[in-house]
């Protein structure tokens, strides 16, 4: 398992079986995208390069009773609403940008789908 920084750490304490699942997620951004910055605040994780495309936290986006035992948030900024089940929520925060939130439980869920949506998100951020 990855060697995280304290700031991490203390952002995953309530929830630390959600590190193996955000380590790879990471491994799926980085890769793709190597020139992404990485910024770890009080509440969330922001992933950047020119701006934010993406973001992970522990904020419950579902009912308690809705969420799996392990799991974490991934937010991607899109232009458009996305029509999907897996959404868990959507808000336009402004005209043409939509943020979505996704609830991530397993690595099942870092599937095809999933990172097309993360491409368009991070496309988009270029494009400001």
């Amino acid at each position: 398992m990855k060697d995280w920084d304290e700031d991490t750490l203390l952002l995953f304490n309530a929830q630390p079986s959600a590190l193996p699942l955000l380590e790879e997620l990471e491994e799926e951004i980085f890769t793709r995208f190597p020139e992404t910055n990485r910024r770890v605040r009080k509440t969330q994780i922001s992933y950047f390069h020119r701006y934010v495309f993406a973001c992970v936290s522990l904020t419950r986006v579902k009912r308690k009773a809705e969420l799996p035992k392990t799991w974490l948030t991934l937010t991607l900024g899109l232009p458009y609403p996305l029509e999907s089940p897996r959404v868990a929520v959507k808000t336009e925060a402004y005209p043409g940008r939509w943020t979505t939130h996704f609830v991530l439980s397993s690595p099942e869920d870092l599937d095809g789908e999933l990172l097309n949506w993360l491409e368009e998100a991070y496309a988009f951020s270029e494009c400001k």
